[in-house]
Order: C-alpha cells, then structure tokens, then sequence
C-alpha cells in the first residue's frame, strides 16, 4: 500500500493566495523528505477552497523540484479541457519525469467554469463518456488517434508518444461514473466525503462491471483520499480540527452554477464531525488503524491523506511528519525550512 499526501492549496481568511500556494509547495516537498510515495494535487477555479486552477501546472513544477517521489492531478477537470491537449501535457510530463507523473481526471461540476472556458452544460451532462474515451486512446500508445463524434477530427500523429500506456484515475462519487470508469479498466480516485462500506459498495461494483468487459480488477490500483490528523490524544487531534476546518471548507460555498440555482449549503459543523469519524483523526494508534482498514478496501492500492485540515503552515507541517514517524513508522529527514515562503 502507498501512502501519498492530497494536496488542496486551500485558503484560509488569514493568508494570500500567494501564500496558500507557497505553502502547499512547501508540504509537497516536505512528503518527499519524509518518505511519502508521492503528491496528488487538487485542481478548482474561482473558489477559496483551493487556489490550484491547473493541477497539471503544480505537478509539472513539484516533479520538477523532487526527485523520486510520484506526483498526481486530483483532478484535471475533464469538462473544461480538450482531451487531446491534455493527453499531450500528461505524456509530456511523463516523459520528462521518468515516468513519476499520474493522471487524475474528474467530470468537474455545473459551474460558471463552463461558461468561462466555453465547454458548457452539455459538455458537463453528456460529454464526459466521449472526453474521456479520446482520452484513453491518445495515452494507449497507438501511434495515430482519430477523433470520436463529439470530437471530430482526422487521424493525426501521437506526438509524442508514450512509451506505455499511462494510466488514468478517474474520481467517481456515482455509479454511472464508476461503471464507465470500470468498462475502461481505469482505476477509481474515491472522495474524503464517503465511509468505507459506501467506498466498498462502490468498489464491488466497479469489480463486477470491469469484470464484464474483460478487465481483470485485481491489477486495478484504486485511490482513496481521506482527511488525516494525528494528535496526543483523540480528543485534542479532533479539537484541532473542529477548529481550523470549517473556515476551509467555507471556500465551497463559493461555486457558482451555471443554471443559477443554489449551489447547496451543507451544515459544515455536522460535515467535519462526520469527517472525523471517519477518517483517520486522533492518537497514533487510532490513525494507524483507521488506514490499516482503508487499506483493507478491494483494489485500493493508493492512500491519498489530505493534511491541510488542522491549520496553517507549521501545523500541517508538522501533521506530515509526525504521521510518517509516528503512524508510518517512517525516517523524517528535516527540511521544514529549506524552500522561502
């Protein structure tokens, strides 16, 4: 099982977005000195919550300033983007890090970002399937790829062309998701928002449909992402997190639908009380065993912590350290303070 860090670059009222994204640079190489297997990076536009617009921008400079660790998009958001320019940018950063980078995909949400980026409601509701099977043509190694009907276009060189096929996580919160990710054999990148028995019904059925498209999903590496804060006590690690989450999460309040409906306003108190159930939150010992049963979903080869929930800079440093001594039982290597913020 590897252990990576979920990555949001989120704001909190107190800092810059320069700062929030300095910051999350900073923890992205702070999980390689600490021995993590890598960095998935998330991907919003126009929205606190997260500063990143271009997941594959950031993944591009943290490969760039590590050297052994993976780094991932969690996710590219499909809706917006071509998928042949992104298939270009993925094999590009594959190539250049020697085979490091991973692709993660998402169908995004009915925001104004359709609007702004030209992709529209259509694009959203229905365009997803065909996105994302040009997608899986482009990154296969073929040496030629032809348009499909929502994409038209003559066949054209793969340029350049991946040495393998690359793979594709594709984050699902639903079924039809989950079930066109599985016809395809691309593993799932499963959200912080469901428990185990919903990410396990999920999984069992991607198994059965892969299965009835001729993939075998026992070679599947699924992701799971999952909030993680290691304390002295259960008590005081969920009382760091009661108080430092809900002014980050308050950053989701500000999507805008495109249809000018009410975007949907969750009591965010029963949200992270819900969270730290959940997840694991609390002693060594409580968070050891939380991972240890998230390890033990079917397929999932990839633990994704997002560490960012506790507070500011110092604090999520030292969250991944201490879970990679304390919970990982791994050797920290100190370079908290070698990249100027």
């Amino acid at each position: 099982m590897d252990v990576h860090l979920f990555l949001l670059a989120g704001r909190r009222p107190d800092a810059s977005h320069a700062t929030a994204l300095a910051d999350a640079q900073q923890y992205g190489r702070a999980a390689e000195a600490a021995g993590y297997a890598g960095v998935w990076i998330a991907e919003h536009h126009f929205i606190s919550y997260g500063v990143c617009p271009s997941a594959l921008t950031f993944a591009a400079h943290l490969l760039g300033a590590t050297r052994r660790m993976s780094v991932g998009t969690a996710a590219c958001t499909l809706s917006n983007r071509h998928p042949v320019a992104l298939g270009e940018e993925a094999v590009l950063l594959d190539e250049l890090s020697g085979g490091r980078f991973r692709l993660g995909v998402g169908r995004g949400g009915p925001w104004v970002d359709l609007e702004v980026f030209g992709t529209g409601l259509d694009r959203f509701h229905n365009g997803f399937p065909d996105a994302l099977e040009l997608l899986d043509r482009w990154l296969s190694g073929a040496p030629t790829v032809a348009g499909n009907e929502r994409f038209p276009f003559r066949a054209v060189p793969v340029v350049p062309r991946p040495a393998r096929r690359i793979p594709v996580w594709v984050a699902a919160t639903s079924l039809p998701t989950v079930e066109l990710a599985a016809r395809h054999g691309m593993p799932l990148l499963l959200g912080m928002h469901a428990d185990l028995a919903e990410k396990a019904d999920l999984l069992d059925r991607y198994a059965r449909v892969a299965a009835a498209h001729g993939h075998d999903g026992s070679r599947v590496g699924h992701a799971s992402a999952h909030l993680a804060h290691v304390g002295d006590s259960d008590a005081q690690a969920a009382d760091d997190i009661r108080a430092a989450l809900p002014a980050l999460l308050a950053g989701t309040r500000e999507y805008v639908r495109l249809d000018s409906a009410p975007a949907g306003h969750r009591d965010l108190d029963a949200y992270v009380e819900r969270l730290i159930t959940i997840h694991p939150v609390g002693s060594p010992r409580r968070c050891k065993e939380a991972l240890d049963q998230a390890a033990a979903l079917p397929g999932v080869r990839h633990l994704l912590l997002m560490v960012e929930g506790a507070g500011g800079r110092d604090r999520t440093l030292g969250t991944i350290h201490r879970i990679a001594a304390d919970v990982l039982d791994r050797t920290v290597e100190d370079h908290r303070s070698d990249t100027p913020v």
